[in-house]
């Protein structure tokens, strides 16, 4: 045994359901994580759907819809179809050339991609950690209830 792994059959049933709260605990906060990864994955990929069909020489002319927020729109006209600007974190845009453009998303369609299978990984494991102590925890309920029902009867 490594000196952080615990005997869970040497816990009490008021241990492990602690043991057991903690590791629900941590699986919706990572379950979240891996939403809002894929939803920022998603986002991104939009992007370059945009681009892709946004940014054509056939849409130089014509009237299309720019976002202000998720649900706000305001015509207007593409006024440069070699560059866009490029939301990059925290509030801040940048120019760049369509084609830098879509390595950025591409880039971090990956690197969240990369992350996804990682807190995959990580949430397997939680998973499993978490149906050996509610089968630990399982075992000492019965256990602890079996003696007392033999007692019970005349």
């Amino acid at each position: 045994m490594s000196a952080s792994s615990v005997d869970l059959a040497s816990l009490s049933a008021q241990q492990l359901s602690q043991v057991k709260k903690q590791l629900d605990d941590e699986l919706e906060h990572l379950t979240n994580s891996f939403a809002q990864l894929r939803a920022a994955q998603a986002k991104f990929r939009e992007c370059l759907r945009s681009i892709a069909t946004g940014i054509t020489p056939k849409a130089a002319d014509k009237p299309i819809l720019v976002p202000l927020t998720t649900s706000l729109y305001v015509p207007g006209t593409l006024a440069d179809k070699e560059n866009v600007i490029v939301d990059v974190g925290t509030g801040f845009y940048v120019e760049k050339s369509t084609k830098d453009a879509v390595k950025f998303y591409e880039n971090k369609i990956g690197e969240l991609g990369t992350n996804l299978k990682d807190l995959e990984s990580i949430v397997q494991g939680k998973s499993n950690n978490l149906r050996v102590v509610e089968d630990v925890l399982r075992q000492k309920v019965i256990t602890s209830s079996a003696p007392a029902a033999s007692l019970s009867k005349p």
